[in-house]
Formats: structure tokens, C-alpha cells, sequence
């Protein structure tokens, strides 16, 4: 078993960007490095500046770089895509689909820090560089580098590279983790809190389930929800305490519930049942008020 610590760095983060450093090293079972693998690549679209502004990497760095599939750092990752072989990523959703475009086919097991690090610390903070100084990472850098004449640079792929190492030996001996236990942490649906995007970032999702159906009930049809997300609504619709409130939208009852509705003007209720446009779960608990259901 070979322990396959990557990281890329590209031209951003758009669908359209592709890879610009591939960097990774390989240890072994007991955590002793093998190989250090570190190509700069040139890319077929051009470096962002955005993404020079995170990693420093210019179009002018790469201009002169074989392309990734031509390098021997993409070719022996290739030869360790095995299911023997654990992949050790922080966020890899985002570096395996930029390896996808690049017709490589993950196939090794994976653990990602990432995922791992929002179980262990669900109120905490998940980036890389944060946890490299929230858990003293840094100070046990000094000896890998000189070790093997690295230097270690914030966004830069071969620097995080070292930090990752440092992050997955913490986990191990610090939080007394074995590899099988991170690879299922990995693959574990995390159960959000609060929603971290959209019109309620930072809001309780329980709340917004009770006090904003309408919005729950379109993100759960977007086709492009992030599994976790997904994942998160469904358990709180499964052990919700209280009742969803649907509020008329617009017309001349907007804002009110339809239970209120309901207690003044059934015949209303009963019209816009039947004619306007609303969500399945608003007209379901209409047709219950109304005994339709």
C-alpha cells in the first residue's frame, strides 16, 4: 500500500480552467517518504489572474512546460492508480475533477482532509493553512524540508503537499485515527448545521425549513445541490418538531399563512389551490386544509 499525498494548483476555478502544477508525494505504510513528484505543466488556457494572485504561478512559468500528460509526474500517478493505493487530498472534489479533464480516472482509495476535518470539528475552521497553524503543524516543518529541499509557500502545490502530511500524521497520532477509520470519515455524509451559501448564509437550516418551505423544497429539485447539502435538509425534514409555514407570495394575502387564510377566506384558499402557481408542498398542506388529501 502506497499513500499518495496531492495537490494541484490551476488557472482557476472555472469549468473551463485546467491544471498548472501537479505536485505529490508517496510514502509508505509506516509514513516514510519515496518519491517526490513537482511538475509545473502548461496548461491549454491561460493563467487567471485571479489564480496568480493565489498561487503565483505566470503564464510566462509555464510557457515553456510539456503539457501534464507528457510529464513524469502524470505518468507515475497513473501507475499508482490502484485500489491498493490511498489518495490523501484536502477538498479533492475540486483536484479530481481537474485531473478528469486530463482523461485520469481515479481508482485508489481516498481520504479527504477536508471532509475528515468537518467531522472532527464541526464548529471549527477547515482550510489547510488555517489548521497548519491551529495545530502547530508549522513548527515540524523545518526538518522535512531541509530533509528534502522543500520550501513551503501558502498555495503553492508541493508546500501544501507537506503540510497535508503533517495534517493526516496529526490525525493518526493526535486524534488516534487509522487510515480505515479517515477513508470512511471520508466517504460519511456530514450533516451541515447552517447553510454556507445563498440568500441564507449563515442561517440554521432547520429554521429556514420551517420559516422558507418554498426555498427548501426548490433547492432539494436543483439538479446541482451538493450532495452534503442534500443530505443535511433530508435529516432535518426527517426529525422536524415543529410545523413548515407556508406563506402566500403575492396576492392579496401575501405574507400570510394559509392556515390564517384558511380561518378568514376558505374560498380564497380553495381558488388558489386550484389556479395558482405554487410548490407541490404548499398545495399538499392546502389540500389538507381543504380535505382534498
Amino acid at each position: 500500500m502506497k499513500l499518495i499525498i496531492l495537490d494541484t494548483e490551476t488557472t482557476g476555478n472555472k469549468e473551463k480552467d485546467r491544471i498548472c502544477q501537479l505536485s505529490y508525494i508517496v510514502m509508505n505504510e509506516n509514513f516514510e517518504i519515496e518519491e517526490i513528484h513537482n511538475d509545473l505543466v502548461k496548461p491549454p488556457v491561460p493563467i487567471s489572474f485571479e489564480a496568480m494572485a493565489v498561487h503565483h504561478i505566470t503564464n510566462e512559468m509555464v510557457e515553456n512546460k510539456p503539457e501534464i500528460k507528457s510529464t513524469t509526474s502524470f505518468n507515475k500517478l497513473k501507475e499508482l492508480n490502484s485500489s491498493n493505493n490511498i489518495a490523501i487530498i484536502h477538498n479533492s472534489a475540486f483536484d479530481l475533477d481537474m485531473l478528469k479533464k486530463e482523461d485520469f480516472n481515479p481508482n485508489f482509495k481516498l481520504i479527504d482532509t477536508f471532509r475528515v476535518l468537518k467531522h472532527l470539528f464541526p464548529e471549527g475552521k477547515y482550510s489547510l493553512q488555517y489548521n497548519r497553524y491551529a495545530l502547530g503543524l508549522y513548527k515540524k516543518e523545518e526538518k522535512i524540508c531541509k530533509k528534502y529541499n522543500i520550501q513551503i509557500n501558502p498555495h503553492d502545490a508541493l508546500g501544501d503537499v507537506v503540510v497535508l502530511a503533517l495534517l493526516v500524521e496529526y490525525l493518526i497520532k493526535e486524534m488516534n485515527k487509522s487510515i480505515e477509520e479517515l477513508i470512511e470519515l471520508t466517504k460519511k455524509p456530514i450533516i451541515y448545521d447552517k447553510f454556507y451559501f445563498g440568500q441564507y448564509k449563515h442561517k440554521k437550516i432547520k429554521e429556514v425549513i420551517i420559516q422558507n418551505p418554498d426555498y427548501i423544497e426548490f433547492l432539494l429539485t436543483s439538479a446541482d445541490i451538493e450532495p452534503d447539502v442534500r443530505y443535511s435538509i433530508e435529516h432535518y425534514l426527517k426529525n422536524l418538531d415543529e410545523p413548515m409555514q407556508f406563506r402566500f407570495r403575492n396576492g392579496k394575502y401575501k405574507g400570510m399563512l394559509v392556515e390564517d387564510v384558511a380561518a378568514i377566506d376558505m374560498p380564497y384558499l380553495s381558488w388558489a389551490y386550484h389556479n395558482m402557481k405554487m410548490g407541490k408542498w404548499m398545495r399538499k398542506r392546502i389540500g389538507e386544509i381543504l380535505g382534498k388529501n
